[in-house]
């Protein structure tokens, strides 16, 4: 994840070592490998105290799927810090770029899709850390675009086909958000509104 406070940007970036060997498929896809984890990987723990620090209340999460991240980020809190987890992701504002990025782009919604959409170079996809530094560029791209991400705090959008993925949250409104190929939307037909 990154970071900002005061325009200053912080990077966290740490492995998790598993304590099992990753899938052939895993390493393949993102370049990390056993020895990588070994070496440089923290355990869960630690790493779920760094996210109980820096998660302040009040904060604004941005994600790209948010759902996804949401239930990583809950669920790992919940293993080490079961009483407060519910208590520090509800603290907290999310916002989930694929939402607002159905609201204003045709088909397709993947990051990457994102990433050339507003003109920002690519990175390697498959780092966590160059994924979330794109994002924040997208983020400040859809900003830039029309000023309305405040209205998308809480709301994830959900393809009605295949529903909402995962349990679901009682602090996020989660809205059909049905396909549709207008384009930019104008801000009284966007997903808050509806």
């Amino acid at each position: 994840m990154v970071v900002v406070e005061n325009e200053k940007i912080i990077e966290y970036d740490e492995f998790i070592n598993i304590g099992a060997p990753l899938p052939q498929k895993i390493t393949d896809l993102t370049g990390i490998t056993d020895e990588m984890l070994l070496e440089y990987g923290l355990d869960e723990k630690t790493v779920a105290m760094d996210l109980k620090e820096i998660l302040e209340p009040g904060s604004l999460m941005i994600a790209h799927n948010c759902q996804f991240d949401l239930l990583f980020i809950y669920h790992l809190l919940k293993r080490h810090f079961p009483d407060e987890a519910d208590s520090i992701v509800e603290s907290m504002n999310w916002i989930d770029t694929v939402t607002v990025l159905k609201d204003r782009k045709d088909y397709l919604h993947k990051l990457i899709d994102a990433v050339n959409y507003y003109n920002i170079p690519e990175v390697n996809f498959h780092r966590a850390i160059d994924d979330t530094k794109a994002l924040y560029e997208v983020y400040l791209a859809m900003k830039a675009e029309r000023d309305d991400l405040d209205e998308y705090i809480n709301i994830f959008g959900y393809n009605p086909k295949w529903g909402v993925s995962g349990e679901e949250f009682s602090f996020v409104e989660y809205k059909r958000q049905p396909y549709h190929n207008q384009g930019f939307l104008s801000s009284d037909k966007i997903l808050p509104k509806k």
